[in-house]
């Protein structure tokens, strides 16, 4: 049966061409604004330029440098920055990883104590300053949610937080700034919405026909658009659906009452935190198997996604199972992600570490809580 939930997502969406214009009319009147960026991306496509056209009349004041898997350590000059020129807007403008160090920002800024006792303990503030979001990056769904991901560099660990203070007031989703993008970062995209899908989706079967129906919509956009993507860098059309897509992927719709898994999240951060490897790529590599290993518990909704997905209708049960989770590792092949860990030159030496993270947190994941540290241990030695 559907769970019963109440849902709410209040963030505005400005969507299209040149809707880069539209931030003036979302940002109140006199607000000292922080913009918040990245590299030099942004000066060399012409998005800084689109920005601060539209910011004329503000008092503007800026900060560069949050990377990517963004690090509290890079976060807290920037926080010290707000509390300085008493700033009471801010405007990320990047992919996942500025949006979400905007996140911590905007909450961190309020914090009576450690800031990374938010995501270390969850000690939330009671409330966080405003901000809004010029996505240039689909991947992450942050720019329409309420999460964000921060890592700490100097003990090696990635973290996540989720509160409703840090719904974005409103996200920009130009699809043309999404042109000029490395073809990594474009597949890391697709394969990382993918995932944030499969999160939601392959868990139990019950009466949630309209979550499926719209998960299996995404799913069948991104094995439709990915690949075009890498061929076709400026189709508009292209790029539209891919940044629709991740955005619906995790706005929380389609996670409204079904069972959520996020074990193949929890697993890939440990791989980006202590190995460096990009998320989305440390997905490709965990999800199948966390599916292998939960096949009994995942079967039914395995071979729904077969069929309804990729197609795959003939055979057995057992030949259909098989041939879907072929189908999902070789999506995620063609779009250029590989999907064992000696891809990277990693072995099964990397294993014991990340087994004892999960031993000392004692976490259960999973959507039964049947992934301990030694399932892990049995997944992780799978992917090698």
């Amino acid at each position: 049966m559907i769970q019963p939930f109440s849902f709410s997502n209040p963030v505005t969406i400005h969507f299209g061409e040149q809707a880069i214009a539209k931030i003036s009319q979302s940002i109140p009147q006199k607000a000292r604004v922080l913009l918040v960026y990245g590299g030099g991306s942004i000066h060399k496509n012409g998005v800084y330029a689109q920005v601060k056209k539209a910011l004329e009349g503000f008092q503007v004041f800026e900060y560069s440098g949050i990377g990517a898997n963004p690090e509290l350590e890079s976060c807290l000059p920037a926080l010290e920055l707000i509390q300085k020129e008493r700033i009471d807007f801010i405007l990320a403008v990047g992919g996942g990883s500025v949006i979400d160090a905007s996140k911590f920002l905007a909450l961190a800024t309020f914090a009576d104590s450690d800031p990374w006792e938010i995501l270390s303990k969850a000690k939330y503030p009671t409330r966080a300053l405003p901000f809004g979001t010029v996505l240039t990056l689909p991947a992450t769904g942050t720019e329409m949610n309420d999460r964000s991901v921060i890592s700490k560099a100097e003990t090696q660990e990635k973290l996540a937080f989720r509160t409703p203070l840090v719904y974005p007031q409103f996200s920009v989703l130009d699809p043309t700034l999404t042109y000029s993008l490395p073809i990594r970062q474009v597949a890391n995209g697709v394969v990382d919405t993918f995932v944030h899908t499969t999160e939601q989706y392959l868990t139990v079967v019950a009466a949630t026909d309209i979550q499926d129906r719209f998960a299996e919509g995404i799913l069948q956009v991104l094995v439709q658009y990915g690949p075009q993507a890498l061929e076709t860098p400026e189709s508009y059309d292209v790029r539209a659906n891919l940044m629709w897509a991740s955005t619906w992927a995790l706005n929380g719709w389609i996670g409204q009452g079904v069972v959520e898994d996020w074990a193949t999240h929890s697993i890939g951060h440990e791989l980006t935190a202590l190995h460096g490897i990009d998320h989305a790529r440390t997905l490709a590599i965990v999800l199948p198997g966390v599916l292998r290993f939960s096949l009994e518990a995942k079967k039914a909704k395995i071979l729904q996604m077969g069929e309804r997905v990729f197609g795959i209708q003939n055979g057995t049960e057992n030949e259909r199972v098989e041939a879907s989770l072929q189908a999902l590792e070789s999506f995620f092949q063609r779009m250029g992600l590989p999907t064992r860990l000696s891809d990277y030159g990693l072995d099964a030496t990397i294993i014991p570490p990340i087994v004892k993270r999960f031993e000392a947190r004692k976490w259960k994941l999973g959507e039964q809580g049947r992934i301990d540290a030694k399932a892990i241990e049995t997944i992780l030695t799978a992917r090698v």
